[in-house]
């Protein structure tokens, strides 16, 4: 009886998959979604399993969400991986094995077949400087092999901090003007943008966080002004498709008025 039930609820769930999926692709979809990749030290703490498994398990996670995002030609892709925060909240035994598990991640990517048939570029933004070399130099090989795909855009943060973001960019500002290569009367919002991490990629239509937390812990405060946010309980490790078609939906039944 308890393998019918089970079998039951699976064919159930299949349909409504099914279902989400026809409804989603009648509708827009984002062109940029944005993922907080927020849980993993919570979902090991919930499972009794060590804290290194649980970031393991966000990066297997980011794996299917790439998929995801192929599968429904969403060309930008930006995930929050690691903040400068956490470099120094985090103990030193828990960041080496971020950063071990960042350049397994770097290493794969290049030699992904997804990567290249879909011609994605990598991009890795924030203080790589703070990085060990090891990352740094995964980082900029998975740059330099992607660099010259632009069918979709793989966006990570890494030693990331928003307003960090915006002071460096005022600061470049301030010198131009202090240079007199910018007047008073040319500074913009597409000055201030162009001076961000993320010049060239629009600003995400969508912000997806999970775990149950509602704020954005310093990611993306510019480019975020017009985003629609959505709010997961679940922790990113079991973060399903099913919750990120549900995103989807719940993204196209919104109206977007950018300050109308």
């Amino acid at each position: 009886m308890a393998g019918f039930t089970h079998r039951l609820g699976e064919a159930l769930g299949n349909a409504v998959d099914r279902k989400l999926n026809r409804e989603i692709r009648k509708g827009r979809l984002p062109r940029h979604v944005a993922c907080i990749m927020d849980g993993n030290r919570r979902h090991a703490f919930q499972k009794l399993i060590p804290v290194a498994l649980g970031h393991k398990l966000g990066k297997e996670k980011l794996e299917d969400v790439m998929d995801w995002i192929l599968e429904y030609e969403i060309k930008y892709l930006t995930v929050y991986a690691l903040s400068t925060e956490n470099l120094y909240n985090r103990s030193e035994d828990e960041l080496k094995e971020l950063f071990e598990l960042y350049v397994m991640g770097l290493e794969e990517l290049v030699v992904d077949e997804r990567i290249h048939d879909n011609k994605v570029k990598i991009s890795v933004i924030g203080r790589r400087e703070l990085l060990p070399k090891k990352v740094i130099d995964a980082i900029e090989k998975a740059e330099k092999i992607t660099e010259n795909y632009e069918d979709y855009v793989f966006t990570i943060c890494l030693a990331y901090g928003s307003r960090e973001e915006i002071v460096q960019a005022i600061r470049e500002i301030a010198s131009l003007h202090a240079s007199g290569e910018l007047s008073l009367d040319q500074i913009d919002e597409k000055e201030v943008s162009n001076r961000l991490y993320t010049k060239g990629v629009p600003d995400p239509d969508l912000i997806i966080r999970t775990s149950g937390e509602e704020r954005i812990s310093n990611f993306l405060l510019w480019q975020s002004a017009y985003s629609e946010f959505i709010f997961v309980d679940t922790y990113w490790p079991s973060f399903s498709k099913r919750e990120f078609l549900r995103a989807l939906q719940t993204y196209q039944t919104r109206t977007r008025r950018f300050g109308e």
